[in-house]
């Protein structure tokens, strides 16, 4: 995946758990909308996947009932019981499903596969069976129908062991319990390797039938690694924690759809991005008019980033955590900006960091005294957190940044304004845009605009490309 014809976003933002970042790419609906927030399945409790939420492929299909599509791999959005539950996929727009419904299987060489509601158990080392499925699906579409294949692997999810030796190289490893459990890092590592090769097949069969340089690859994580297999030393801090090891992930986009490729982006972009950049990757720019009013749906579109025409599609980046049925210290939320981060757990403790400078997440700026800085964003981060979720305390209003972090010596008066705004420099090029970088005005004549008709709110005006935020009143 990772060609010359990638984009690999840097700051790729999922929740801690499986099941409810799935969820969010599937609906492009944060958590606490969804209701899914943990594992599904688990003693702890989580909300299960709504069949009546509005989905990648219920969109698919009312723009072009042409377009094939099908989940290939793990499911784990609701119960096997009862057994109409084995039907969700097809109830959320799917043609096909094929796969192990709930989350990790007990053997990758004995495990049940799910499709489109009949159960088979299956003896072939699961990874491949996915890609073996997905080939066979690919190609009983017709050469020229349009796709949309959403391929879940298990792996390198536990139980870990060792896979068939022609997928990797740690040709050395027993594969015994003892070793397994004494070196699981190694095993991680070979199940990985097998993932990539397998991958690779997949490609491969593309290229045989011509469809792979018409296809759009998108390849991300879900959550970060447990405790077992984890790459860092503070273990408190891995999958199922809404530290930065629990929810900052890898994705890579390859495809016709990059302009320029090639490229890393620092954007900061949610996995609730996915549902409409995957649904403006068909075509189907007006999907928004599909929306019920009462289910609003999080998603920014990343294809400004993916054409090359901006570098930000949004001023922060939002995951959470929660269980039903059990209160836990590590549940909670956090939302970070490009710079700063603010975690507040669900039992009314916060944290707060400078990621720019401690991106392990070491020094808690709250247990000292904030700068003026610093204070600016901890309050800009607390009011847009409870402004998305409606809960939680509210913060003085900063008016000396902007969501990205740039301070601007051009300072616009009157700052809250009612129906003007106006700057020290005259003839200068100025934009005004909302916090979704949506264009509001462009010109040099700032001030003889009248904005009366804006909503209240904070906006970011750049004035010779230099930022600040105003506060419409």
């Amino acid at each position: 995946i990772c060609s010359t014809t990638h984009n690999y976003e840097k700051t790729f933002y999922t929740n801690p758990i499986c099941s409810s970042t799935r969820a969010s790419v599937l609906t492009g609906r944060y958590s606490f909308r969804t209701g899914v927030g943990y594992v599904v399945g688990s003693t702890q409790g989580s909300g299960v996947l709504d069949t009546a939420e509005i989905s990648i492929p219920k969109l698919l299909k009312i723009h072009n009932n042409q377009i094939k599509k099908a989940n290939i791999g793990k499911w784990h959005l609701r119960n096997q019981s009862p057994a109409y539950n084995l039907q969700s996929p097809q109830a959320l727009g799917y043609d096909w499903y094929e796969g192990p419904f709930l989350g990790a299987i007990p053997s990758f060489t004995n495990w049940t596969k799910t499709t489109n509601g009949a159960a088979s158990t299956i003896t072939n080392y699961a990874t491949s069976e996915n890609v073996n499925n997905a080939v066979t699906w690919i190609k009983s579409n017709n050469a020229n129908q349009p796709f949309f294949l959403w391929l879940a692997f298990n792996a390198p999810h536990d139980p870990l062991h060792l896979p068939p030796t022609n997928l990797h190289t740690y040709t050395t490893l027993p594969g015994t319990t003892a070793h397994i459990n004494a070196n699981p890092k190694q095993y991680f590592k070979a199940m990985t390797q097998a993932l990539d090769t397998e991958i690779g097949r997949l490609i491969d069969s593309l290229k045989s039938i011509n469809k792979y340089d018409s296809t759009d690859f998108i390849f991300i994580g879900d959550n970060g690694n447990t405790a077992r297999t984890a790459q860092i030393t503070q273990l408190d801090r891995t999958k199922g924690t809404v530290y930065e090891y629990g929810v900052h992930e890898p994705c890579v986009i390859a495809g016709p759809s990059i302009v320029n490729p090639g490229r890393a982006s620092d954007a900061l972009v949610n996995s609730t991005d996915l549902f409409s950049t995957i649904i403006e990757n068909f075509g189907f720019k007006d999907w928004k008019n599909q929306i019920p009013t009462n289910k609003p749906v999080d998603s920014r579109s990343i294809q400004p980033i993916l054409k090359n025409t901006s570098d930000s599609i949004r001023p922060w980046a939002f995951s959470e955590v929660f269980k039903l049925t059990v209160l836990d210290s590590i549940d909670g939320k956090m939302i970070r900006n490009k710079i700063y981060k603010l975690i507040r757990f669900d039992y009314g403790s916060e944290e707060f960091y400078n990621l720019a400078i401690d991106p392990f997440e070491s020094a808690n700026l709250l247990k000292g005294t904030l700068t003026a800085v610093e204070t600016d964003h901890y309050n800009y981060l607390c009011n847009e957190l409870r402004n998305l979720v409606g809960t939680g305390k509210v913060c003085p209003i900063p008016l000396n940044i902007n969501p990205l972090g740039v301070t601007s010596q051009l300072l616009p008066y009157p700052n809250p304004f009612y129906s003007r705004l106006n700057i020290d420099k005259p003839n200068c090029e100025v934009e005004l845009l909302d916090l979704l970088g949506n264009l509001i005005y462009k010109g040099r004549d700032i001030s003889n605009q009248v904005l009366s008709h804006l909503s209240k709110g904070i906006y970011i005006l750049k004035i010779d490309g230099q930022a600040s935020k105003v506060l419409k009143n």
